[in-house]
Order: C-alpha cells, then structure tokens, then sequence
C-alpha cells in the first residue's frame, strides 16, 4: 500500500478503489449524465476522478485530484460533450494519488485511441509490467489499470475489432477487473471471470448505461437492466448492444464486503439489497451473542443499518448515538496519533442527551487495527454511557486483500496478533463479538453469486502467491 492510501486507511478506515461509470447516448450530453453517475458512486472514491467524452470520433478527456463537484464546473463539462462517455473515481489502492493516477487512462496508438476506467486490482502485476517493459512499453503511471490499457492496445494490433482485443487481454489477465473500454465507436464493458467487483447495464430511453452499482443507474433517471455475468463483455456500438461470453466460466465470488461496507445502502448487487444485507449482519449479531442493554446506537455510516438490524432481533431500542461532522474533506491531514485522535472527534461527537446513563450497543463494520474504536468507545463514555457493547457486522481480519480493498498486512492487523478478549480490554468495550464466519454466509441469502471471503479465512478464489 502507497504511504498516501496507509495513512487515510488508519484515520477513517476501510477503503475500495474506485467506481467506474459509462454512457452511449446518440441525442449527446454523456458528459453530464456521466458527471451525475459519478456523483452516485462518490462513496467509492474520495481521491481523483475524471471523465473521458467521445465526439465524432474525436476524445476529449479531463481528469484531477479531487472530489466530483471539486474537479467539474459548466464549462469543463461542456467541452466533453459527446455520444459517449465513460468516467472514474478514485481512491489509491495501487499507484499514490498523483494527478497522473486519475482515470479514463487515454492512449493513442497505430489503431486509435481508447480510454479505460477500472475498478479492482491484478494480481502478478510486477511480472506483467517487466513483460511490456522488455517489448518497450514505457509507463506513465503507477497504477496495474495502466496495464489493462497496454493489454488490450497489443492484442488490437494482431485481431480485428476492439472486443475481440478485450476479449483476448482479459483472458490472459488474472486478478480483479471491473472496466469500461471506449474506442471512437464502440463503448466496451468487461467483467473479470471471477466477478470479484460489480458492474450493472441499465437503458435510459436509447441510451445505454454502465455503473460499478445501480444507485448510479437510478440517479440518473435510468433503469437497472441487469448485471453483467462473470466473464461477460458487452459491446454498444449505434445502439445495438451484443454480448461476448467466451471468457465466462460460471463461477462468481463477489467481494463480500461490498455488502458490508463499500456499496451504498440504495444499491442492489447481484439480487440482493445491500441494506437488507446490512440489516441481516445486525440480526444475526443479534442472535449470536445477545446482551441486557437500553440502546443500540450505530456508528455512520455504514453500522447505521446493522444497527437497525440489531435493534429490530433484540428488540433493545434503537438510538442516534453520534453526530456525523459531513463537512470533514479529503484534506483533513492528520500527520501523527496525536491529530489523528482529534481527528475522531472533529468527524464523529456523541450525542450525550441519547446515551447519558445508558448501557450500549454500538454496532460498527469492522475493525482494523483497533485505535479509531477504542476512540470511538471512549466518546461514549465520556458523553455518560454506563456499558459500551461492541458489536461488528464482520469477521474479524486475518489476511490482506489482493483485489482492490486496502486491507493491510497481517502484523497491522490487530485480530491477527491478539484474542477477542485481549482485543475486548484494548477497545475499551465492556463486551465485544465479531460477526462470525457461519453467519457471514447468511449475511445475502438473495444474491445470486459466490463470495470472495479471503481477508476473513485466508482462502482466496484465486493464488496470490506471487
């Protein structure tokens, strides 16, 4: 992990790459349309974004660090007028956070141009990039999307269509891959063949429309169509929208965690409403390790629904124990623990007239290291809570992510060197239960799809090993 990316995952926690976002509309405006969907998908990532527009064959691109409403204006949008468009947001997992890290990634090459946005993260990248390296690619960034772009530019060269190039660099590439590929006719979206990441189609009239989730799709006024299979690629070129299925293989493991922290709660990822899902992780914590208690509290934004889910199986009351500061940006640094305490407490207060005398639960979605809880913990107790019960929608982390979550090392995370009471009594919390492994494949009992549960169990979909 980039010293950029470790730093913010220790203030606030868990992040997820990014989120990506695609239009084919003949009656133009993609640009706005895709600056809305981004603005959907802004959860996703906090760091840079960008958008790529094409216009009778001519690709405009404008990309910056900074938030959607912080990088786009009228004017800006205006000059990425077009038929298509695809856009990107950010958040460092691989590659800093530099400028030249934003997404659409655009190259010019003997054949074109293309832009490609990404979201998820290749395994054996060091090995892939030595590979374009010998055969004189020169890289511009520090980013494994990078290698997407360069993948398919060299299958182009030596097939006869766009797709088929796709289609013959996806194959060869292993990891997590979620991407939308525009060429001056043809817009392209591709799903790795192990579906770690979401990618949905809906219509909006005529056009066609791409997103990491359906919340992005509704939010533009359109209509969720379908999910793309693992595998799938789907090619929009005037209109006419065609499948590729030569990749798909039939097997699916979704990253579980997008159910439990990275979707918003609006969103529905392979059949399964994240918000019931969140609300499913609060019951089943509920029945697994129940506690005599006045109020359930969640900390937002994302134990809010498990903390409702909590509330309604134990029938404990639910409360609004924290006042979220929402005007904390991307550039509250906080350069050493001292700040990074204050920083708790500048972006969450208690609310003392709900806990004052009260005994707890308060529901969170994971825990990492262990310092941004005990903080937690303490502002409760300090605004008059008797007991604090913790409770995590989530397992506890044993191993690092290697598909696009900036889980870090073993030796960071704390379940890896301490038991659940000596985590208990470092926390502060007068009880403490991690959601457990059996109920966390409870956790969607309607999606359709497999998960990848490999920062939980050490078992992963794929090898790692390099």
């Amino acid at each position: 992990m980039e010293p950029e990316a470790q730093r913010k995952q220790e203030e606030w926690g868990l992040h997820e790459e990014c989120g990506v976002f695609g239009i084919w509309d003949s009656k133009g405006g993609c640009a706005q349309t895709t600056y809305y969907g981004l603005y959907a998908l802004q959860h996703r990532g906090q760091e840079a974004c960008g958008i790529a527009a094409m216009n009778n064959r001519e690709q405009s691109c404008y990309k910056d660090v900074g938030l959607v409403s912080e990088v786009f204006d009228r004017e800006r949008l205006e000059r990425l007028n077009g038929t298509m468009a695809v856009g990107h947001v950010r958040y460092a997992t691989t590659g800093a956070g530099e400028r030249e890290n934003a997404q659409p990634l655009t190259i010019k090459y003997v054949k074109g141009t293309l832009a490609v946005v990404h979201n998820g993260n290749l395994v054996g990248v060091d090995k892939l990039r030595r590979e374009f390296e010998y055969k004189g690619a020169i890289f511009h960034t520090s980013s494994d999307s990078e290698l997407i772009a360069y993948a398919i530019a060299q299958e182009r060269l030596h097939c006869g269509s766009v797709e088929e190039a796709v289609c013959r660099a996806a194959s060869k590439l292993k990891g997590a891959f979620s991407l939308l590929v525009m060429s001056p006719e043809k817009l392209i979206a591709c799903r790795d063949p192990w579906g770690f990441r979401p990618l949905c189609m809906g219509r909006k009239g005529e056009a066609v429309l791409f997103a990491s989730e359906s919340c992005a799709i509704e939010a533009v006024g359109g209509q969720v169509e379908r999910e793309l299979d693992p595998g799938e690629i789907v090619v929009v070129r005037e209109g006419k929208v065609t499948s590729i299925r030569d990749n798909c293989r039939g097997l699916s493991h979704m990253c579980i965690f997008e159910y439990i922290y990275f979707a918003r709660p609006d969103s529905v990822i392979a059949g399964q409403s994240v918000h019931r899902a969140r609300m499913n992780a609060g019951r089943l914590l509920a029945r697994q390790k129940p506690v005599e208690a006045d109020l359930v509290v969640g900390v937002p934004d994302s134990g809010l629904d498990a903390a409702r889910g909590y509330a309604l199986e134990s029938g404990i009351p639910l409360g609004m124990g924290f006042v979220k500061n929402r005007y904390v940006g991307r550039t509250f640094i906080t350069p050493d623990q001292s700040s990074r305490e204050q920083a708790v407490r500048i972006k969450l207060s208690a609310l003392r007239s709900e806990v004052e005398g009260k005994r707890v639960v308060m529901v969170d979605d994971s825990i990492v290291r262990g310092t941004t809880c005990s903080q937690i913990i303490n502002l409760l107790r300090e605004a008059g809570a008797t007991q604090v019960h913790m409770r995590v929608s989530a397992p506890p982390f044993i191993s690092p992510c290697y598909f696009g979550t900036d889980i870090p090392d073993k030796e960071k995370l704390i379940a890896c060197h301490h038991s659940l009471e000596e985590i208990e009594a470092m926390t502060g919390a007068d009880s403490l239960e991690y959601l457990s492994i059996a109920n966390l494949r409870h956790l969607a009992p309607d999606a359709k799809c497999g998960f990848c549960e490999g920062c939980f169990t050490e078992h992963y979909p794929i090898s790692v090993e390099e």
